[in-house]
């Protein structure tokens, strides 16, 4: 798997991701480009921007915990259509660029912070995860919706 804190694998994601233009068609699933950039934000605004989606209770962790942190952070790539959780929903129809570039500036702020920042850092569903935990958690769903649209 590739790793989100090192430069040279953040290129290529950042390159895989400017070959995307505003009318990319999706390989599979229903969003559009730009819903798909922005609900790959909604990954990063959980990190650094926590007051724009409400955290799950008590009950509702502990259930992320027991049924869905392992399918998050394991180095398994995801199935092709799958469930998405409500807050990464994405109904309406976004700005391609203004996504895009949102998108980017968070994967290069990751990178810049570093694996050391993230070790043992509280997710927002999951509770504290380990740097390869968040490394699989950011890779395995861009690598996803990437593939998705075929770059």
């Amino acid at each position: 798997m590739k790793n989100v804190f090192k430069q040279a694998d953040v290129k290529e994601i950042i390159d895989r991701i400017n070959k995307l233009q505003p009318d990319t068609k999706q390989l599979w699933g229903k969003m559009s480009v730009s819903q798909m950039l922005a609900h790959c934000n909604v990954t990063y605004e959980m990190v650094y921007d926590p007051t724009k989606h409400p955290k799950p209770n008590a009950f509702a962790k502990f259930m992320l915990k027991l049924f869905v942190k392992k399918t998050v952070v394991n180095d398994k790539p995801y199935k092709q259509n799958g469930n998405t959780a409500p807050a990464f929903l994405i109904k309406d129809e976004k700005d391609f660029k203004a996504e895009k570039d949102r998108l980017v500036n968070y994967i290069q702020k990751t990178q810049q912070l570093g694996a050391a920042h993230f070790d043992n850092k509280e997710s927002h569903s999951f509770g504290p995860l380990s740097k390869e935990e968040w490394n699989n958690l950011f890779y395995k769903h861009l690598d996803h919706h990437l593939r998705q649209f075929g770059v």
